[in-house]
């Protein structure tokens, strides 16, 4: 009996050592980072590496999941801002409200956030706390991928506005918004964060011709 307490005191007080060792470990990360542990919302600094294919949601999920926790924010239930021909981005990302890298408030819930929000060139931080380059810089990363209406909702049309569903990496289009809230013009939709215009295609290298790199927004619900 006692050898079985012993056993078990032992592996209470491991337990107890690598928590606080993740713990420490995390803190590091975003000390070395500036990043603020309230962030719940970040542009992905790269692309996972195949353009518009993003494993679907699910594999773009896990890609937020993985940028969030490199910069010691783990513990959040992290979603990809991006709509399919069945579901709405805006349905995805939990109530608000959401923080970027610096800890700054960018929507306090999803009417602010769909309505008018705080977020420009100067909140939207990618998960290390840098500005995404836009309009003006090179290269120009301004294009975020959406698939989504102004609403946040999928948009109805028999074009493909999202990679097939986020599973090509070569045909198709998807429709992006500008994070920086600039165009070629001072139209609405050079202004939209969320719904601006369609791709060229669904390559990295189809996503430059238009201004971006293949990025998205990741919310933590």
């Amino acid at each position: 009996m006692e050898q079985k307490i012993k056993i078990v005191v032992t592996g209470l007080v491991l337990v107890v050592a690598f928590t606080v060792a993740q713990s420490e470990n995390n803190r590091s990360k975003r000390e070395a980072f500036g990043i603020s542990e309230k962030m719940s919302f970040f542009i992905t600094s790269i692309n996972p590496g195949n353009g518009g294919n993003l494993g679907g949601l699910e594999g773009a999920d896990a890609y937020c999941k993985q940028l969030a926790e490199s910069v010691g924010v783990p513990g959040k239930t992290w979603r990809a801002y991006l709509s399919t021909k069945t579901s709405n981005a805006k349905d995805r990302i939990g109530n608000g409200p959401w923080y970027n890298a610096k800890g700054e408030l960018i929507a306090k819930d999803l009417e602010e956030l769909h309505g008018t929000n705080f977020l420009n060139k100067q909140t939207a931080l990618n998960e290390k706390g840098k500005s995404v380059s836009g309009r003006g810089d090179t290269p120009n990363e301004h294009d975020i991928l959406t698939g989504s209406t102004y609403e946040g909702l999928a948009v109805a049309t028999s074009t493909d506005t999202t990679c097939s569903d986020w599973t090509s990496g070569t045909q198709g289009s998807a429709t992006v918004g500008h994070h920086d809230r600039i165009g070629i013009n001072e139209s609405a939709p050079m202004k939209s964060w969320n719904s601006s215009h369609l791709t060229r295609g669904c390559s990295v290298e189809a996503f430059r011709t238009t201004g971006g790199a293949g990025l998205y927004y990741c919310f933590a619900k």
